[in-house]
């Protein structure tokens, strides 16, 4: 049986590179971050040794993918892999799946029938329900994750979003597990190389911006590096206190746990002195 994730978890990308979040996994664990979510990247994620390690490098935390790229990662070795790794250490492997993009692939067809037997083919070897969650952001994909899964974890959204994916998915769990936020010394809006930084190069990716577009925003919104409204939209910034006001939207919206995952001007470098700063200020 699986814990429950806790309200905000801490999401890592990709680009801190593997020691250093393993390595950065016991601290968040002690500061109170339940979960953690392990950025994956363009990579397959093969035998999952890194979120093996970093459930060896913690005692209760749940490690989370975000995500195991249907394309990249064949469904019977990830249910092969996740049994070793859950036979050894207990139910602390959350399985975040995804069909990753389509500006990445030179074959992306019928995605959805690609992620229907991505998820029969885990529920047949095995693998929980409550072990699988999808990164879904239609109509489709949002109403399997709630049906077949533990919930949804999708990214870069808005709390419109949210709103939306609850309405489908009630009475099931439902998360938002990636809001960005800024650094908590600066009340401003992140202004030139910083906020492109904080969003490319995501606004090139077309189910990004289509679903964008879907909840409130418009072609010229999501144009370029985006509109300031845009940014403000989907980039928290100000105090501990102001961060958590913007990330708490997606609770108020039906959203059940939150990853937050911080940036810097300077890519590569560490996060845990935000982690630290907004686990000083975490709502009671």
């Amino acid at each position: 049986m699986y814990k429950q994730l806790g309200t905000y978890g801490a999401w890592l990308n990709p680009a801190l590179g593997n020691a250093p979040r393993v390595e950065y996994a016991p601290e968040l664990e002690e500061l109170g971050y339940d979960t953690i979510w392990v950025g994956i990247g363009a990579d397959p994620v093969g035998d999952m040794n890194l979120l093996e390690q970093m459930i060896e490098a913690t005692r209760t935390a749940i490690i989370a993918s975000a995500i195991i790229n249907m394309w990249q990662d064949d469904a019977h070795s990830i249910a092969h892999h996740y049994h070793r790794i859950v036979d050894h250490h207990g139910p602390r492997l959350l399985l975040g799946i995804g069909l990753g993009h389509p500006e990445s692939r030179d074959s992306y067809q019928k995605p959805y029938e690609r992620m229907v037997h991505y998820v029969d083919t885990l529920l047949e070897d095995r693998v929980p329900a409550e072990a699988i969650v999808i990164g879904a952001l239609g109509t489709k994909t949002l109403k399997l994750a709630g049906e077949r899964t533990r919930g949804a974890h999708p990214y870069l959204t808005v709390p419109e979003h949210t709103r939306y994916a609850r309405e489908l998915m009630a009475p099931t769990h439902f998360w938002h597990p990636n809001t960005r936020w800024c650094s908590p010394k600066t009340s401003k809006r992140p202004a030139g190389s910083a906020a492109l930084r904080c969003n490319n190069p995501y606004l090139g990716l077309r189910n990004y911006t289509s679903n964008l577009i879907r909840h409130g925003f418009t072609e010229a919104d999501v144009a370029g590096s985006g509109s300031d409204a845009l940014i403000d939209a989907l980039v928290a910034h100000g105090s501990p206190e102001a961060i958590y006001q913007r990330v708490n939207e997606h609770l108020a919206a039906g959203a059940n746990h939150v990853g937050i995952q911080t940036f810097s001007s300077e890519p590569g470098a560490s996060p845990m002195d935000a982690f630290r700063t907004l686990a000083q200020h975490r709502p009671a």
